[in-house]
């Protein structure tokens, strides 16, 4: 039955907006899904070994045992037992989630041949065997002095890996440094290439974009040039990482006060976090250059530190960071299994509530039980809980996620 419109009214408004239609669909296709790691390690290219996590998973072990987490843990309200001995379980077992060979700012500027010998060597010890779930490599910025250099890394860690089979599907490549829409775009070009060159798919090579300029956030004519980037990047953009520092340092902040929880560090992500919502780009927030090294008390403020920044970032919607160092993964794990095993319960009886349709103390919407789902999801992928833990099954969590009718 109809009022006093006819179908062709219906049609002409299905005409005026098919373009609008195809346009939201083609820029927020939604996250694509799959695990997103919780870190990303950044090791200079020279440091990198086939037993790097293994390495890294028993230095943090063992300062684990020497500096007495369990006391400062306790102190700071991670009291969950089962969160802390997931942990030590998560270090044993996968140390390091994400790792990327750095001949960035990590690595600096050493000659042709020793940067040569090291990219092709770290490349080649991760393909053989040993690499965490996810790595890759932080080249050199697109800038005029260090563009060839950068493409040149790229290339060989490319060559390299490929000697040793088909290309992981967890390799992941950084942009640093990224001043400007055009950078991203001849990124994509250099992909093409690279493709062309080593035989692989087309568009079969994605890229993170390093945020650490304040260019890369608000353009001259006061556009957010992020948003412009991924829409550059004609879908091979697979993230956004803050860079701390850089960021900081370029926006006149004195170097005692640059930091992840700075205000113009929170203006960023924020700007980042609008622009990639429903783009399936993820986000990655810093790094905090407070490494537990020292005596003890030395040890326990930067743990202090780092297990606040990472909680933060949790809450904020920022699901994975930076660690520069085996002491920081710790915290890292600790600080994010106790974040998810405390929202399971709450989540749980909220999707319980929404799926039944039953009265409870908070209306949820479907974007909302996106959410809880979402939070749940993340917990069993890094290891906060497992399956048994969850009262839903993988299919059901999924379908919230997406926002399904089936």
């Amino acid at each position: 039955m109809y009022g006093g419109l006819g179908e062709d009214v219906y049609a002409e408004l299905d005409e005026i907006l098919v373009a609008a239609d195809r346009a939201l669909v083609d820029t927020y296709p939604g996250d694509a899904g799959g695990r997103q790691p919780v870190h990303t390690v950044y090791v200079p290219a020279d440091r990198v070994t086939a037993d790097l996590p293994a390495r890294y998973g028993a230095a943090a072990l063992a300062l684990v045992g020497e500096h007495d987490l369990a006391g400062l843990a306790a102190e700071l309200g991670f009291a969950d037992a089962v969160a802390y001995e997931r942990m030590l379980a998560k270090l044993a077992r996968e140390p390091v989630e994400d790792l990327r060979v750095d001949v960035e700012d990590g690595y600096g500027h050493r000659p042709d041949a020793e940067e040569d010998a090291a990219v092709a060597a770290a490349a080649d010890a991760l393909s053989r065997a040993g690499a965490p779930p996810y790595w890759g490599l932080r080249f050199k910025s697109f800038e005029p002095a260090t563009r060839r250099r950068g493409v040149r890394s790229l290339d060989l860690f490319l060559a390299s890996v490929l000697e040793n089979g088909p290309l992981p599907d967890g390799v992941a490549l950084t942009l640093p440094k990224v001043t400007a829409v055009d950078q991203v775009a001849a990124m994509v070009v250099v992909c093409e290439r690279l493709e062309q060159a080593h035989g692989l798919p087309a568009a079969r090579l994605r890229f993170e974009i390093q945020i650490e300029m304040p260019q890369a956030v608000l353009g001259a004519d006061g556009t957010a040039t992020v948003a412009r980037m991924i829409q550059a990047a004609a879908g091979r953009c697979s993230g956004l990482h803050y860079g701390t520092y850089d960021y900081s340092a370029a926006c006149g902040i004195a170097a005692s006060y640059q930091s992840m929880d700075h205000p113009a560090a929170d203006h960023a992500k924020a700007v980042m976090q609008v622009v990639a919502a429903g783009t399936g780009v993820r986000l990655s927030d810093g790094s905090t250059n407070l490494l537990p090294v020292g005596d003890q008390a030395t040890v326990h403020r930067a743990w202090t530190e780092h297990l606040r920044l990472v909680r933060r970032s949790l809450e904020r919607g920022f699901y994975q960071g930076w660690d520069l160092h085996p002491g920081q993964l710790p915290t890292r794990y600790l600080a994010t299994y106790s974040f998810f095993r405390a929202a399971l319960p709450a989540a749980t009886a909220r999707l319980r509530a929404y799926l039944d349709r039953s009265d409870a103390a908070v209306l949820d919407e479907p974007a909302t039980a996106q959410a809880l789902a979402a939070v749940i999801v993340r917990g069993l992928d890094c290891g906060a809980f497992d399956g048994a833990d969850v009262e839903f099954d993988r299919a059901v969590l999924d379908r919230l996620m997406r926002r399904s009718p089936r």
